[in-house]
């Protein structure tokens, strides 16, 4: 682990007074937007880029993201001196194509959807013998993201339950297998938006994959199909699982925003809204929160602030 020390940081725990009263619980939350990125991907990057090989590392490594994904990927293998060339959407945001340059990587815009950029890459990967790093499915990756248990459990020994965001399942993979080793008492909730619900639905046994909706402010936990390895370790070791809606999701945002002075991105405002709107229902005492990131396209706050006055949420007004 000695390279993750060195290209991820211990993030602090923040807490809130007001989330303390509205949910009746001491509420502890794991600040990954302080990450370095912006958010917790590049935990699983550093480590999955850790242990290739020489001969891998010089092949290099390929991915597709048009988001933090990117940015972990990039900036953990610039750290070990690897070429990344990272594969995104024709219409990905220019700031954060530039972001994923900074970090040293190669970008290259090819397609209207992350699925045309991810056959792209997968190409490419073949034909170069490249290293490909999946955003969840890969076990390493998972290993990486699980290092988030292993300091919140270290920072706050007390904790009985962990909320996390759920995409594609590589988080709370990671997490689950981490803080279960420790703390096998914990209980693992995941959370996704209820118009990326596939995980959700494969849980709760529901039938069917069901298809992304609309457009929803959590991005970055919207992914079509659940990963297959990350499935697996979901039912065997997450406890539960629930969903949000967007204007929930807003509010969460904003609290944060106004109260604690600190921006998160809709996938990293995920479990906080979970936690206020199914707190009575999760059996918890010291509760923990991963706030998982905070790359948000500025251009949506008013879009932000107008959902949030349609929420539910009264305890944040």
């Amino acid at each position: 682990m000695e390279f993750m020390a060195k290209s991820v940081h211990c993030t602090p725990v923040a807490t809130s007074t007001t989330i303390n009263k509205v949910t009746g619980k001491k509420v502890y939350l794991k600040m990954e937007n302080q990450q370095k990125t912006g958010s917790f991907k590049v935990r699983g990057s550093s480590y999955k880029i850790s242990r290739l090989s020489d001969q891998q590392a010089q092949n290099g490594v390929i991915a597709a993201s048009a988001g933090n994904h990117a940015q972990g990927v990039a900036l953990a293998a610039a750290k070990r001196g690897v070429k990344a060339t990272i594969y995104m959407p024709e219409k990905t945001p220019e700031a954060k194509v530039l972001a994923t340059r900074t970090y040293g990587a190669q970008t290259v815009l090819t397609g209207a959807s992350f699925q045309d950029a991810l056959l792209a890459a997968q190409d490419e990967q073949k034909r170069t013998n490249s290293t490909f790093i999946h955003p969840f499915d890969d076990p390493d990756i998972m290993a990486g993201q699980g290092t988030i248990a292993v300091e919140m459990l270290q920072q706050i020994p007390v904790l009985d339950s962990m909320i996390v965001p759920v995409g594609g399942g590589g988080l709370i993979s990671g997490i689950a297998v981490a803080a279960k080793s420790i703390k096998p008492s914990i209980r693992i909730i995941g959370v996704q938006t209820k118009s990326a619900d596939a995980m959700y639905h494969k849980f709760h046994r529901l039938g069917g994959i069901k298809k992304l909706d609309l457009p929803t402010l959590a991005e970055g936990i919207a992914v079509k199909t659940p990963g297959a390895l990350t499935s697996d370790i979901i039912c065997q070791y997450v406890d539960d699982m629930v969903t949000v809606s967007d204007h929930d999701i807003a509010a969460a945002i904003l609290f944060m925003l106004e109260r604690q002075k600190t921006l998160l991105e809709g996938a990293g405002a995920a479990a906080l809204a979970a936690l206020l709107v199914h707190g009575h229902r999760i059996k918890s005492r010291q509760c923990g929160v991963i706030a998982s990131g905070g790359n948000i396209d500025l251009a949506k706050l008013p879009i932000i602030q107008a959902l949030s006055k349609e929420n539910h949420l009264s305890c944040l007004a």
